[in-house]
């Protein structure tokens, strides 16, 4: 579908467009997600666009070691995740609550715990979003604070609960002597349960 889009939607289908409004809206914003996106994907060099001749807006993604540039529909997955992510972080604005399911799947290891980093910025920013994102990955959850973290645990009678690993004095101890919160949680030291 053509035009820009003002919302990046549920399923990140309408990339494209949003980028298009992004990048004519808000270009300074557009810019500092091309600089983010192009300094974290491991071999991107830099991301540009142009405008085809049919008025669509083309990413051209400049890898090392290639001449030429690939567009967006030749780049994986996990690339074009993170720039999404990235874009809806910089919704001028956004949704009062964002909520991310397994951000881990297809990306890049190396690219979750500066994924969170981005979320926890925007999401403490004035009149930022609140960001609830689930997730299985240990990388991810380095990244984050104890009291960022809830373990969601299910009971005999079916019903979850959630526990804050902030609350728990043997998890602040063992991360204040140096152990990674993704590993306390691999390891099940996190509240003591399974998630």
């Amino acid at each position: 579908m053509a035009g820009a889009q003002r919302k990046l939607n549920i399923r990140g289908d309408n990339l494209a467009n949003y980028v298009q409004f992004l990048q004519k809206e808000h270009p300074k914003r557009f810019e500092a997600v091309l600089k983010e996106v192009g300094g974290k994907i491991p071999g991107i060099q830099k991301i540009t666009w142009k405008k085809a001749e049919d008025g669509r807006l083309l990413l051209q993604f400049n890898d090392r070691g290639y001449t030429d540039p690939f567009y967006a529909a030749s780049m994986s997955d996990g690339t074009l995740k993170y720039f999404a992510y990235m874009l809806l972080l910089e919704d001028p604005n956004p949704a009062p609550l964002i909520g991310i399911e397994e951000p881990e799947n297809g990306l890049y290891h190396q690219l979750l715990g500066p994924l969170a980093n981005e979320m926890r910025k925007r999401a403490n920013a004035a009149n930022g979003p609140q960001v609830l994102v689930t997730t299985h990955a240990n990388y991810f959850v380095d990244a984050l604070l104890p009291e960022e973290v809830f373990v969601l645990s299910k009971g005999p009678d079916g019903a979850s609960t959630a526990r804050c690993t902030g609350d728990d004095k043997s998890v602040l101890g063992m991360v204040k002597d140096g152990i990674p919160l993704g590993s306390l949680w691999y390891s099940n030291h996190l509240m003591g349960g399974t998630s």
